[in-house]
């Protein structure tokens, strides 16, 4: 048996779990799928042997994937952000997350096809919100035109161009 997290994020999925797991180890580094545990009987929404919880871990950051059924689905009160620290980096996390049955949303949200957003927000466009003034202002004002986050696009507004 694997160590067990002091502090873990439970996700609540209604039979994907271990799906989802997989594809956020695959995405990201420093994530791994760990422990299965699978369901000694049936329970609601599964059956005896299906994934009840996922151990996984993304980001270096520890998660299950609990299996619970229909009844509750993900909104956009959680989010989970990712830093990023170019273009290219920007554009394989968010088209990983839009291309795998997700979808786009505004100001470098996204949404993974299971529901739960995402926020793949460059370092420069924090940098930007933590100069302040203008260049906060400018770097804000641009982002707000944006769906995923033009790196090149937030550094000209922040010089003022």
């Amino acid at each position: 048996m694997g160590e067990i997290s002091k502090f873990t994020t439970v996700l609540w999925f209604d039979g994907d779990a271990e799906e989802a797991a997989r594809f956020y180890a695959e995405t990201f580094p420093d994530s791994s799928v760990g422990h299965v545990f699978r369901a000694p009987s049936d329970f609601p929404g599964g059956k005896k042997g299906d994934a009840l919880t996922v151990d996984f871990t993304v980001l270096g950051r520890a998660f299950s994937g609990l299996n619970g059924g229909d009844m509750f689905k993900p909104n956009e009160s959680v989010s989970f952000m990712v830093l990023t620290e170019n273009q290219a980096e920007t554009d394989r996390y968010w088209n990983a997350i839009t291309g795998n049955g997700g979808k786009e949303s505004a100001c470098g949200w996204c949404k993974d096809k299971w529901g739960f957003n995402w926020q793949i927000t460059p370092r420069t466009l924090l940098e930007a919100n933590q100069a302040g003034g203008d260049e906060a202002k400018r770097a804000f004002e641009a982002m707000m035109t944006m769906g995923k986050i033009d790196v090149a696009a937030i550094d000209a507004a922040r010089k003022g161009n």
